[in-house]
């Protein structure tokens, strides 16, 4: 079969694999579409363990099926979790089901980005979400995203009455604006260096949109009753979009760090301003847990987060050089999608 195997940005290579081999409790799965995360193209954190498979955005039909299971059946249209908790450690029974070592062990084989993939047993139990009739494959794969930003949203408990700063209008950002909106944010406002996702943004419900070299602290109060933000979200990875997040919440407010950030990033914190003065609250959130996933794709199939509006680029497996690049540049792309049938 055919898998896309990631040595680095510039190196995406079409390649052959055996056909995986599934044993008990497990489903093979026929890969319809995937989609590229941002993470797939950080090479300080891809190129260490390159080459592989990567892919974790997968939607497809299930074409075989290992003994024991009754749940599924082979025609079954699903979208599937890549890393699931064990919802038996001591962080599960805590609800940080993000935090629990099994997220870390458990995958597709060979990844998302093949023709055809092994779905592991713990995964079968806990991470596959059968699909309604209209919600294509390709909108499925827009599933774990949002799912990871339900979450984070869950985290720094948006509702009414607040104003909303997102820091970046890649598709992260465009799906914080979405369901900021949906959670009952006031206003939401964003900020880009890109003038195309800026005019993303204003079409997916931004209030007011800001150009991030341009006293971003200033223009946000200016629009915003000369108040800075309640909820600051950051999706850029980028040191200065850390220390910017400092400047633009107001007081009682929250800091929710979205994006990874490399290794060697560390940043002085102001701790009197911030903290004793301003009463800020500092917040991360990583990845979904499959009830995120379930909720994620509640939205998605009544038609209150317009995913397929996101695709901006379907390409096949042919083109996956070009894919990646589309992803890595972070131009004119928003959410770019690889069908393996072509």
């Amino acid at each position: 079969m055919r898998v896309i195997t990631y040595y680095n940005n510039k190196d995406v290579r079409l390649e052959e694999r055996p056909r995986p081999k599934i044993g008990k409790g497990e489903l093979l799965v026929k890969v319809e579409a995937a989609g590229i995360c941002g993470s797939d193209v950080m090479e300080w954190y891809r190129v260490s363990k390159s080459p592989r498979i990567l892919g974790h955005e997968i939607a497809g039909e299930i074409v075989e099926v290992g003994a024991g299971i009754e749940k599924y059946k082979k025609g079954d249209r699903i979208a599937a979790s890549h890393h699931v908790p064990c919802y038996e450690c001591h962080y599960c029974r805590l609800g940080h089901h993000t935090l629990c070592d099994l997220i870390h062990q458990t995958n597709f084989d060979p990844g998302g980005f093949a023709e055809l993939i092994r779905i592991p047993a713990i995964n079968v139990r806990h991470g596959i979400y059968p699909l309604p009739d209209h919600v294509s494959s390709e909108e499925a794969t827009l599933i774990e995203p949002l799912a990871c930003t339900v979450r984070a949203q869950q985290r720094a408990a948006i509702r009414k009455e607040q104003t909303v700063m997102v820091v970046g209008s890649g598709l992260a950002g465009l799906l914080h604006i979405i369901l900021a909106k949906i959670n009952g944010a006031t206003r939401v406002f964003t900020s880009d260096l890109n003038p195309y996702r800026l005019e993303a943004a204003r079409r997916f419900g931004a209030d007011e949109v800001f150009h991030a070299d341009h006293n971003l602290g200033h223009q946000l109060k200016r629009a915003n009753e000369n108040r800075l933000a309640d909820v600051v979200i950051i999706c850029v990875g980028a040191e200065a979009a850390t220390l910017q997040s400092f400047d633009l919440v107001d007081r009682g407010g929250t800091i929710l760090y979205y994006a990874p950030v490399s290794p060697a990033q560390i940043v002085p914190l102001r701790m009197n301003p911030v903290f004793w003065q301003q009463g800020a609250t500092l917040l991360s959130s990583y990845a979904a847990s499959p009830e995120d996933h379930h909720e994620a794709l509640r939205l998605i199939a009544e038609g209150r987060v317009p995913v397929k509006d996101l695709i901006t680029h379907r390409l096949g497996f042919s083109e996956a050089s070009h894919a990646f690049s589309l992803v890595s540049q972070a131009n004119d792309s928003l959410k770019v999608i690889l069908d393996p049938s072509r």
